[in-house]
């Protein structure tokens, strides 16, 4: 089996594994199975997950491969990497399942479950669009010089410069929404601290180490929230 080959067959087992883990901890957390938003939820999280392996199998073939090549991750980025992929996403998803179970206060209406649908859909959108854009889109901080790593400008990089942050901010707002959970909002804030404080450090490292990134970012002035940071 190729190495090409053997990345998209790993790609796809860990979206299995992925899926599985949140619908575990919802619907143990929930007791019960019965739950049409919940499984609404599971559905969105498994088609984002496979269209960005579609596209990047389409678009950027050579990215899985590399994205399935463990290299430079340092100790506090494995930390926010874990919080902002699995144990932040699960958490919700927990304290959701919790509240579906006890029926704690604070209810959310449908309309705005909904509303969450729709922004958690736009929040897969953005990670897809910005993996498409870029070739050197790792999912972990690494500059390939030997590999002549540029600064991608196009598609979505042109209004933020981290993207997929923003699309998984964006998810993790959405997330308490359609689960109807106020509560979830906690772990889902904290994550998304998480996610900024990860920016920040990605951003400074990149322009530090990264030719042409100091000068992209005089250009697109805002890491991941226009007009704000």
């Amino acid at each position: 089996m190729s190495n090409a080959n053997r990345a998209i067959v790993r790609y796809f087992l860990q979206i299995g594994i992925f899926v599985f883990l949140f619908a575990a901890s919802l619907f143990f957390s929930a007791g019960h199975t019965d739950w049409t938003m919940g499984w609404v939820f599971i559905a969105v999280v498994a088609a984002s997950q496979i269209s960005i392996a579609i596209i990047l199998m389409m678009r950027n073939p050579e990215l899985m491969i590399e994205r399935d090549v463990r290299k430079g991750k340092r100790d506090l980025e494995r930390i926010l990497t874990g919080v902002m992929t699995l144990f932040g996403p699960i958490s919700i998803c927990i304290v959701a399942g919790l509240n579906n179970r006890y029926g704690w206060l604070l209810q959310i209406t449908f309309t705005y479950q909904i509303i969450g649908v729709v922004l958690a859909i736009l929040g897969s959108i953005l990670p897809a669009w910005a993996m498409a854009s870029n070739k050197f889109f790792y999912g972990v901080l690494r500059i390939e010089q030997e590999k002549n790593h540029s600064v991608c400008s196009s598609g979505a990089y042109q209004y933020v410069r981290h993207p997929g942050y923003l699309g998984a901010i964006i998810f993790d707002l959405a997330t308490p929404l359609i689960l109807n959970s106020v509560w979830a909002f906690i772990p889902a804030i904290l994550t998304i601290c998480a996610i900024a404080i990860r920016t920040s450090l990605e951003d400074k490292a990149l322009q530090n180490g990264l030719d042409g990134y100091k000068n992209y970012a005089q250009q697109v002035r805002y890491r991941l929230f226009p007009a704000v940071w």
